[in-house]
């Protein structure tokens, strides 16, 4: 791809957390670098659109990536928890022989209580070790993370309540991922998930950028915007437990981490990975590969809610 170049199949698959608002009209590098990691021409794509409220987004998703030249593509339609529950040998047939999952957007509460104790959640958690590539825009970037960021309010200053947590899928166990970061105003947010619970990484991620977190522990940044990881495992003190409701949180003891396009972050020693200086930083408008033409393809527009909560 035009940045980051795609890692050897590693157990367990790619993660792909988008924070939404991706890039559907132009160069769709996120969505092109997933089916080329899930793949490329030989990549079988499962679509699962379970957190949106309008019905034709897994269709619409689904006729992007056929329109960026995917063999294979079908729509896993699991509307609700009664679908999640009483799911077939088809709809566990597509995800056994899926090679990347495609999470769409809409309300991650929806999603997590559709999908959670189910045994679609746990096929979707084995494929994924076998190697499945996962990718989640918006809401379902924010199912990912084992503790789930479910409902919340903007703002820049941690409060007490200002954010509630829920089980996600678990598949980025070490992680709470937050999206829209920068444009809806969510380092509040994020911060007093930490402030519950300082042990995972918070990662905030800006529309039209990715995180991708490779099997061996590295996270790398695709896209136009910023990733931001919040590291409060050395928070030497924080008064969350004892202020009241919608009082600001103390924290202190943070490290934050700033990440753009071709930045990696290892996650296991929880220290970013300094890009090297011949490293080429690309017009976000224009993120072609000087070597690599367009890929010419026929515009698909996706329905605009992939707000996420």
């Amino acid at each position: 791809m035009d940045v980051l170049t795609i890692p050897h199949v590693t157990h367990p698959g790619l993660l792909i957390a988008i924070g939404g608002a991706e890039d559907k009209t132009r160069e769709r590098v996120i969505l092109r670098y997933f089916l080329e990691a899930a793949g490329g021409d030989d990549a079988s794509i499962v679509v699962l659109a379970t957190a949106s409220e309008t019905p034709e987004t897994g269709d619409r998703y689904a006729d992007l990536f056929l329109a960026l030249r995917a063999e294979n593509v079908e729509v896993l339609k699991l509307e609700t928890r009664e679908d999640a529950m009483e799911a077939g040998p088809e709809a566990h047939d597509l995800l056994e022989y899926a090679t990347g999952l495609f999470i769409t957007g809409g309300s991650q509460l929806k999603l997590s209580s559709a999908l959670g104790g189910t045994e679609i959640a746990q096929t979707i958690r084995r494929r994924h070790a076998a190697g499945m590539v996962v990718a989640g825009t918006s809401a379902g970037a924010a199912l990912l993370s084992e503790h789930m960021i479910a409902l919340g309010e903007s703002g820049a200053t941690p409060r007490r309540r200002l954010v509630h947590l829920a089980k996600g899928l678990g598949l980025a166990p070490d992680l709470v991922i937050d999206q829209h970061f920068r444009r809806r105003d969510r380092l509040g947010r994020l911060l007093t998930a930490l402030s519950y619970n300082p042990s995972p990484l918070g990662v905030g991620i800006d529309e039209d950028t990715a995180a991708i977190i490779s099997g061996n522990g590295e996270l790398s940044v695709l896209g136009a915007g910023a990733v931001m990881v919040v590291d409060a495992s050395r928070m030497k003190f924080t008064d969350s437990h004892a202020i009241h409701r919608g009082q600001p949180v103390a924290m202190m003891g943070l490290k934050l981490d700033f990440l753009t396009t071709g930045c990696r972050y290892d996650l296991k020693k929880r220290e970013g990975i300094t890009p090297p200086s011949t490293m080429v930083h690309l017009d976000p408008m224009d993120r072609r590969s000087p070597e690599r033409p367009p890929v010419m393809v026929e515009e698909v527009e996706v329905g605009a809610e992939d707000g996420g909560e």
